[in-house]
């Protein structure tokens, strides 16, 4: 089997010891070859390169980072394997960041060695699993990627994307990349984006499947799996009954005031059973379309995309081979 191990020497958990022990654990099964990205958007890139054949045949590209070094990873094979036309190589996750959503509703261990030894079983045994993506096609007025790493149009995402406020968190948190992500970052930039919103909070309308008449809302949810995001140990749940397995998950609020918004993140932090009069939620769902009158901010993954004013989400089952 040949191997590419993408590490993000940048992201939180990751060290050089790390990753030598991990490469020399896998280099003991595969062919491997190491890459440490230099740059936003350079994971996509050998990713891209790996599944069009540009690396040689390819069976396998480990992403060692954070989230965003796996969504990364998932656009590259993704998108590389559509122009190949072929199938895309399988996924390995070595969890690297401070959240690793994706890696943990996977079920896989936090800790990087624990992963690794998790990771050599599987390629030893092919215990494999394929898992249903989310992909966001944008448009609009809005601005180009403000990271420089994708231009607009079509994301892959993996556990969740939004249009509002929680994107306009992972701008602020952006802005801070100097400090380490915690989660008393997250909150303090939560506070701050809730009472000065960067772009405001313009009306969004939501279009699902079969609705005649669109929902309008202030700050708009997607899940692809639950729970939709973690606040350290402490699991946040949007839609308890998303899975990689179902279609996507919709949350949305019709209104930002402090109790609706108190309201829900009381019940996001316990049990998941949301109830509200401001309130729209959909479990499973294939497609979802958002309009803003202006441009808002986007995230998938945790990533800032930029600002848009169209976003159409689509669930694709069985979308990637992952080894677990």
């Amino acid at each position: 089997m040949r191997a590419v191990l993408v590490v993000n020497p940048q992201a939180t958990a990751t060290s050089p010891g790390g990753r030598d022990v991990l490469a020399h654990a896998l280099a003991s099964q595969v062919k491997l070859e190491v890459v440490e990205t230099e740059h936003r958007g350079h994971a996509m890139t050998v990713a891209r390169a790996a599944a069009r054949g540009e690396l040689g045949d390819v069976d396998l590209v480990v992403a060692h980072g954070g989230d965003g070094t796996v969504n990364e990873v998932v656009n590259g094979l993704m998108d590389g394997a559509r122009r190949a036309a072929v199938p895309a190589p399988m996924l390995g996750v070595v969890p690297g960041g401070s959240a690793n959503v994706f890696a943990r509703a996977l079920g896989l261990p936090r800790d990087p060695v624990e992963a690794t030894h998790r990771l050599l079983h599987a390629v030893e045994t092919r215990s494999t699993r394929r898992v249903g993506l989310g992909i966001a096609e944008s448009g609009g007025t809005g601005a180009d990627d403000v990271t420089g790493a994708v231009a607009s149009g079509a994301r892959w995402f993996t556990f969740n994307a939004g249009l509002g406020w929680d994107a306009d968190v992972v701008e602020g948190v952006d802005a801070r990349r100097g400090k380490r992500t915690s989660p008393s970052l997250y909150a303090r930039t939560a506070v701050s984006a809730y009472l000065r919103p960067p772009h405001g909070r313009p009306a969004m309308s939501i279009g699902l499947p079969g609705d005649e008449e669109p929902v309008e809302a202030r700050t708009v949810f997607v899940s692809n799996t639950d729970p939709w995001s973690y606040l350290g140990p402490r699991p946040v749940h949007l839609n308890t009954t998303c899975s990689f397995d179902g279609g996507l998950g919709l949350f949305a609020l019709r209104g930002m005031g402090m109790t609706t918004v108190l309201r829900h993140l009381r019940q996001a932090l316990k049990q998941g059973k949301h109830r509200g009069s401001r309130l729209v939620r959909h479990d499973d769902v294939s497609s979802v379309c958002v309009k803003a009158e202006k441009p808002v901010n986007f995230q998938v993954d945790g990533d800032l995309v930029g600002t848009r004013t169209r976003v159409e989400f689509r669930s694709v089952p069985q979308a990637l081979t992952v080894a677990v």
